[in-house]
């Protein structure tokens, strides 16, 4: 008979264990019909494309969680904090040593983490001169409209953290990445702001689906 995943943990180390398994040990119990891996794997079965696994959990609302049988409301705010400490770890470990030198690079950064939100959200990341992350600040949450963001707001922010440079990221609920006219406009006043303050913008990305936009490389920055 094979180990149960708690035994096959204790004996092997979590590095041989399936997600599956993983999230047995979690949820600790089934139900009568169905023990907890077979509801681990329910659960994965929720996974949202183009995440798999464990990370594609993290869309799914407790709700969906909680219309599995065997799964209340304690082990579903259990899976969503595990999801979340996931994305978490994944966001620092990327970060780490991360130098923003290319917009490919700060797009991967923020890739999985806007582009299936359904509302826009504006990130300011400040750099220090050698393009290493000094912060992140939220400028804007679940507005459809990038145009209510705030330059004072911007080079507040700068100025705190002694910013040399900075970059916006935002993303298009539409999946387009494409800049719209008014992505243009306040960019272009930010950039003239920056230049006037000598905390220059670098770059303005926008997530879209598995696509990104980079104000530098479509030549609307110097």
């Amino acid at each position: 008979m094979a180990d149960l995943p708690y035994e096959k943990f204790l004996k092997l180390g979590p590095g041989q264990l399936s997600e599956q398994e993983l999230i047995a040990i979690i949820l600790r119990t089934g139900t009568k019909e169905k023990s907890a891996l077979e509801l681990a794997g329910e659960v994965l079965a929720l996974s949202r494309y183009p995440r798999e696994g464990l990370l594609g959990l993290y869309d799914v609302t407790l709700e969906e969680l909680q219309q599995i049988k065997g799964i209340g409301l304690v082990k579903a705010v259990k899976l969503k904090c595990l999801t979340e400490l996931s994305m978490r770890i994944s966001r620092a470990s990327a970060k780490e040593g991360l130098v923003f030198n290319s917009p490919r690079l700060v797009a991967q950064y923020f890739m999985e983490f806007m582009r299936h939100r359904e509302t826009e959200c504006v990130i300011m990341v400040s750099l220090d001169g050698k393009g290493r992350m000094l912060g992140e600040k939220k400028l804007s949450d679940g507005s459809v409209r990038m145009s209510l963001i705030s330059p004072r707001e911007i080079f507040l922010e700068a100025m705190r953290v002694k910013a040399v440079n900075f970059v916006l990221v935002h993303n298009h609920p539409s999946g387009d990445p494409t800049p719209s006219q008014m992505d243009r406009e306040l960019t272009k006043q930010v950039s003239e702001l920056g230049t006037m303050m000598d905390i220059l913008l670098l770059d303005h990305i926008i997530i879209g689906d598995n696509r990104y936009a980079s104000f530098r490389e479509l030549g609307y920055l110097e």
